[in-house]
């Protein structure tokens, strides 16, 4: 039976173990060897992060052909309308192409960790969150998708790929899953 590990990747954290630049690494949360991300998630995002040691998994958690969902909440500068939440919907045209259609829906502040540094807030500007659920994973796209309908990403938490949850987990906390064959 493959293992997967959830992480919570915490901000500032490169999506690798290894850095030249000395910047933060998935090696000062994780010491088991043989484990290797199952997709990205950027320096600036937060949440989770699947690890496997299993290349068929890890092909199948990152390959958009297989439809795994990934859950994303994203806190965006100004008020979403119900225009652009139908864009975001319906997939917007970014420089590489439309976007697959998405699910989309206004979210109450959730609870979250604070993050370190906090996101820079503008007192006459609102901010609000989204729930976005993805079924591809282009570079920064939930960031692009965001800016694209005039609501920019101020912070990005990604909180289920696919059956997998962050839970309760707090940033640089992970723990083991096992993976049932039809996951695989």
């Amino acid at each position: 039976m493959a293992q997967l590990i959830l992480l919570n990747k915490p901000y500032d954290m490169l999506s690798q173990f290894t850095d030249d630049s000395g910047r933060a690494t998935l090696a000062s949360c994780i010491d088991l060897p043989g484990f290797y991300p199952a997709g990205r998630l950027d320096r600036d995002s937060e949440g989770l992060l699947l690890l496997t040691s299993d290349g068929r998994l890890q092909q199948r958690i990152s390959d958009p052909q297989h439809k795994m969902g990934k859950v994303y909440w994203a806190q965006v500068e100004g008020s979403p309308t119900a225009e652009a939440l139908e864009s975001l919907r319906g997939g917007v045209v970014l420089n590489d192409g439309m976007t697959r259609p998405a699910r989309v829906r206004a979210l109450e502040e959730p609870k979250l960790w604070a993050r370190h540094p906090p996101i820079r807030e503008r007192r006459h500007i609102p901010t609000a969150w989204l729930e976005l659920t993805l079924y591809e994973g282009r570079n920064r796209q939930v960031r692009r998708m965001t800016a694209a309908v005039g609501l920019p990403t101020l912070r990005l938490v990604r909180v289920a790929i696919g059956p997998w949850t962050l839970g309760n987990l707090q940033p640089g906390e992970w723990r083991l899953a096992e993976v049932m064959g039809n996951e695989r």
